[in-house]
């Protein structure tokens, strides 16, 4: 508000009225209190000069290129020196500098992005010049930026031959912060239609310097003056200076920036880490870099004193065997380290994704994913579109070859979306912003000049282009794994979406989960292993292709491993019908399949869940309701006999070869979702009991066991305590072979280990695990004669 209410001021020389008129209400839309003086600023809006004019700050210098369109300018004290101008900062002013330089940026690496581009805007705005006006080169046609450090004196210079400063050019840029001489060039270059590929828009870009310096000198030479101008100003101070520059160093065009660095960054002079650094942020700039670099070489030259020794012991030699003199040796060398110095292009890395895609072969694409990636396999993919219209992008994506090592980490920042600004590279910690969780292995490169990012360019703002750009990698990466899907496989070779599955499989379901919108895209994309697979993967698509006629739902399984899905009893009469089941063996299947609900109109069904329908005909079904009938009392009994710890006892359709199962309600956990949540580190007991699905006991009629029992029961009724324990055992072993927990083992484990003692003594034992007893024998008796003379018994005798 205050600043559109300074822009409508006329420019004219104020009297004390109109400060008193117009002030108050502009400090008090800034916040800022009033100050009595008739000299006072409106808080670094507005300057006056001398008290006599307001200063106009219309004019726009075209370095540093780094400037908003919403301008703070300075006020400007009396020339003490016609050599040498003093000018002061506003009080506010300098607070706003402390801002900048404490609180704008958290990394301060950033400042030679910073004055990289800048350099790149002023070398940009030299072509464009050239463009118009050839003469503009007399001064040089080369365009490049040469940054050297220097360890000794800790400083760090950067030079560009750009279009330079005039001493009016340094005031407007350098004494005004927030001023975009960038942002002015780019108005008049579009005015005339011209094209200039320009990177800054804030105009705090240049004292992000004072991050690491406690001094900085710019030193600038354009062709609009027959003069050189040095800029000073120090780290916490009020004012810079501004004077003609006698120093001898000569520029022919261009600026010239030394950071004098504070003693805290002392470790930034040096070639190493400014190579780094250029290579991290600035790799990508359409000018040459070239750093000043040391390197060492071995070299090998003359040993004269090896030589001459070799020479005397020839000499000794050939006069023991009666010679004058040997032959003259060969020389000896030896091997030295030879140091050079020269200036080292850093970014010779090309931005592929600037050319059009029709330009750029698969070579291209490879190596250069390998060099930014880090990456030694070749990409499954690449795709590399332009978005232009209201919202201009463009992006590269590729689908790596393999998983990452670290894939516990699979949750963390991947750091895989490198995001640029006109071939700057800003940041690629803006991952969540611009791809879902579950597309993070995707590797890409995006470079808009739209994106609503904060003067510090550190933080990318939520807006409508923010999510226009991420639907359209989403769309991509989606179009891109469609593609892949659809490759056959080479003779006796994976194919590669079996790679692919293999290493970002659980990240599709992941999506299934989080991303409603494109779930049906997912969906095609999914791979189970099932009854009819065998060892392969079959898609949803292929298994709807195999449904039997009359089939309304697709079939599927949880368990935490293949065995135990494909051997669980829920299964067995729907293999022997030929119906096809999906075996779902990761924490995360089950989940993702809820939330699918359904495919091509057939609903997903868990076959451990009670309810299912098997299809079955009406002889089936009379069948089924005379076993009913048959077993009604042996079921009544046994759910009296487990009471509480099941809903219900009936007679199952689904078991074939088991004698009873432990089927789940619809609603509530499965077995292998409360398997999953019992072993969650922060999980909640309470909302465990509440999600636990209630237990159905399911008995196979046509079982031995089953039959055996009912048997015992018909016979002994209640009474039977071997008929009870057997109820338990069978409800225990059903817990195992469902999938679910055993509640007491020490009571299972008691009981298996006495029917084992009963077997091994030959004695047998009862279903409770306790001996069978065994019938007294009767004692051999002699056999006696009633009446008979026992004394005169002539037999025993």
């Amino acid at each position: 508000m205050a600043m559109s209410m300074l822009r409508a001021l006329p420019v004219q020389a104020p009297t004390t009225r109109h400060v008193q008129a117009v002030r108050t209400p502009i400090l008090a839309a800034s916040g800022l209190s009033p100050v009595s003086s008739s000299r006072s600023a409106y808080a670094g809006i507005a300057t006056f000069r001398n008290c006599n004019a307001l200063r106009s700050t219309a004019a726009s210098g075209p370095w540093p290129g780094k400037l908003g369109r919403k301008s703070l300018s300075v006020s400007s004290a009396a020339a003490t020196d016609v050599q040498e101008e003093t000018h002061e900062y506003q009080a506010e002013v300098h607070r706003m500098m402390d801002m900048i330089v404490n609180s704008l940026y958290s990394n301060r690496e950033v400042f030679l992005r910073e004055l990289v581009s800048n350099g790149s805007d002023a070398l940009d705005k030299m072509r464009f010049e050239g463009l118009t006006d050839r003469s503009a080169f007399e001064t040089g046609e080369e365009l490049d930026m040469r940054i050297k450090a220097d360890s000794e004196k800790h400083t760090i210079t950067i030079e560009d031959t750009g279009i330079g400063m005039t001493k009016e050019e340094l005031l407007d840029s350098l004494g005004t912060i927030a001023r975009s001489g960038t942002a002015k060039f780019a108005e008049r270059v579009k005015e005339t239609k011209g094209d200039a590929q320009l990177i800054g828009q804030f105009g705090v870009g240049f004292y992000s310097s004072f991050l690491v310096a406690d001094k900085v000198t710019v030193q600038s030479k354009s062709n609009s003056s027959d003069k050189q101008w040095l800029w000073e100003s120090a780290s916490g101070s009020h004012s810079y200076k501004v004077k003609e520059d006698n120093s001898g160093e000569a520029l022919k065009r261009g600026t010239r920036v030394t950071l004098h660095l504070k003693e805290d960054a002392y470790e930034l002079a040096d070639e190493k880490k400014l190579g780094e650094l250029i290579k991290q942020y600035s790799e990508f700039i359409q000018f040459p870099i070239k750093l000043w670099t040391t390197k060492s070489e071995q070299e090998k030259v003359p040993d004269e004193d090896a030589t001459k020794r070799k020479q005397e012991s020839a000499d000794a030699k050939a006069k023991e065997e009666g010679k004058e003199a040997a032959d003259p040796v060969e020389p000896v060398t030896r091997t030295v380290s030879k140091s050079s110095e020269a200036w080292q292009v850093q970014n010779d890395s090309k931005p592929l994704w600037t050319r059009s895609p029709r330009e750029v072969s698969k070579d291209e694409y490879d190596a250069f994913f390998k060099a930014t990636f880090k990456e030694f396999l070749e990409p499954l993919t690449t795709s590399h579109f332009n978005v232009e219209g209201t919202i201009e992008f463009t992006a590269m994506l590729f689908v790596p070859g393999m998983a990452p090592f670290e894939q516990q980490d699979a949750m963390a920042r991947s750091r895989n979306i490198k995001l640029f600004v006109k071939r700057v590279f800003i940041s690629d910690e803006f991952d969540e912003d611009l791809m879902p969780r579950y597309l993070s292995f995707i590797k890409g490169i995006v470079d808009s000049s739209d994106l609503p990012l904060n003067v510090s360019r550190e933080i990318l703002q939520e807006s409508r282009v923010v999510r226009v750009i991420k639907r359209q990698l989403v769309k991509r990466s989606l179009d891109m794994l469609t593609e892949i899907a659809k490759r056959p496989a080479e003779g006796d070779k994976k194919s590669d979406y079996s790679t692919f599955w293999e290493s970002f499989g659980r990240n599709l379901k992941l999506g299934c989960i989080e991303d409603q919108g494109n779930r049906k895209v997912l969906a095609e994309l999914l791979r189970f292993p099932s009854s009819k697979s065998e060892d392969d993967m079959t898609s949803l698509n292929d298994y709807v292709s195999r449904m039997k006629e009359g089939q309304k739902d697709v079939f599927y399984m949880a368990a935490d491993s293949l065995d135990a899905a494909s051997s669980a009893p829920f299964v067995e009469r729907l293999v022997q019908r030929d119906y096809e089941v999906l075996y779902l063996t990761e924490p995360i299947d089950e989940v993702a399949i809820q939330n699918l609900a359904e495919y091509d109109d057939k609903k997903f069904v868990d076959v451990s869940r009670e309810g299912i329908d098997l299809g079955a005909d009406d002889q089936d079904t009379k069948k089924t309701e005379e076993q009913v009938e048959q077993l009604k009392s042996l079921t009544e009994y046994m759910a009296k006999i487990l009471g509480d710890k099941v809903e219900k006892v009936v007679v199952s359709q689904r078991l074939a070869d088991s004698p009873c199962a432990l089927v789940t309600s619809k609603f509530g956990y499965s077995a292998n979702m409360e398997r999953i949540m019992k072993t969650q580190a922060m999980g909640d007991n309470r909302a465990m009991e509440y999600m636990r699905g209630r237990r159905t006991l399911e008995v196979n009629p046509d079982h031995p066991v089953i039959s055996s029992l009912k048997g015992r029961f018909d016979e002994h009724g209640d009474s039977d305590t071997n008929a009870q324990a057997m109820t338990e055992l069978l409800y225990e072993t059903s817990l195992l072979t469902s999938g679910f927990s055993v509640d007491s083992p020490k009571d299972f484990a008691k009981r298996i280990y006495g029917m084992m003692s009963g077997l091994s003594s030959g004695n047998g034992a009862s279903a409770n695990g306790q001996p069978r007893k065994q019938k007294q024998s009767t004692p051999a008796v002699d056999p006696e004669i009633l009446g008979a003379d026992t004394q005169n018994d002539p037999w025993k005798q």
